[in-house]
């Protein structure tokens, strides 16, 4: 039976439950003293621009750009970035590879990425920090609303089998972005990700998760091997055969791409199915914090 938001939301607040209050407020206070201002940002009064959007019931009609909406049949707004706590925008791989799993663990990489996602939601939301998932929601928010639109959001965007990358969104500069995935695709496609966030000044944390089947292929003898995003099958004769190739296969990859976000001055990290959750939360949430050595 599928899993529930609110079942979903109460996992992953059980799971933060014993964890220390590792407080982003500690970069915040940094950015204060060096800058004069609070170093993060967010939608709201400001001056310095960010985006047009098209307008909506709500809004002020001070906020429409006639000039942006005399181009089109349809009213823009301008927004402007808000001195103030910046949005943390989350994403999970929901692909077709992500809901592997082996006997080798007891969850598959897809349950295993949400919930450490929805987890990290869950400590930032009760450190009063704006979170949105990315594809899915065009402003952050924060409080418990917040929470269970971000845990229903997000059970249902991964069940439809979505890209295995993110959308290439506009996000405002100093935005910190989660990007929690098993990363299987070709370096051209991941190294352009990387770019595309990184050249908008978004501070990037990726959590490969992986089973531990993929990294040591723990098979032998006669494996048809399929794959799950339509690359086909391969029937192999003795899988033993290809074991040590297939790890240094593996191993080249992370590394590389490992190398090209910390060229970005992004975070990454890898996570196996076979450890408790914790272990990927904890050190992404002191990463978020700045607090990382």
């Amino acid at each position: 039976m599928a899993e529930t938001a609110v079942s979903f939301r109460r996992r992953a607040e059980q799971l933060v439950a014993h964890l220390p209050p590792l407080l982003v407020e500690a970069e915040h206070v940094a950015a204060i003293v060096a800058q004069g201002v609070h170093g993060r940002r967010r939608v709201g009064p400001g001056e310095t621009f960010w985006q047009f959007r098209r307008y909506e019931r709500g809004d002020a009609a001070a906020m429409i750009d006639w000039r942006a909406s005399a181009k089109s049949t349809r009213l823009y707004v301008r927004e402007t970035e808000w001195e103030a706590a910046e949005s943390v925008w989350l994403w999970a791989d929901g692909s077709p590879s992500m809901r592997f799993g082996s006997r080798l663990a007891q969850t598959t990489k897809l349950e295993r990425a949400r919930l450490v996602l929805m987890a990290l939601a869950v400590l930032l939301v009760r450190g009063d920090e704006n979170i949105a998932l990315l594809g899915a929601d065009r402003r952050p928010g924060t409080g418990s609303a917040a929470l269970t639109r971000f845990a229903t959001r997000l059970v249902r965007n991964s069940e439809g089998g979505p890209p295995s990358l993110p959308p290439h969104e506009i996000l405002p500069r100093r935005a910190q972005l989660v990007l929690v995935g098993d990363f299987l695709e070709p370096l051209e496609r991941l190294d352009a990700t990387i770019k595309h966030f990184a050249g908008l000044g978004a501070t990037g944390h990726m959590v490969q998760v992986l089973d531990p089947a993929e990294e040591t292929l723990p098979y032998a003898g006669r494996i048809l091997f399929d794959g799950l995003e339509r690359e086909g099958a391969m029937l192999a004769s003795r899988a033993e055969a290809l074991r040590d190739d297939y790890i240094a296969r593996m191993g080249a990859h992370r590394a590389e791409l490992s190398r090209r976000a910390r060229a970005a001055r992004w975070s990454f990290a890898t996570h196996h199915t076979d450890a408790p959750p914790q272990t990927a939360l904890l050190p992404l949430y002191v990463d978020l914090a700045g607090q990382a050595a």
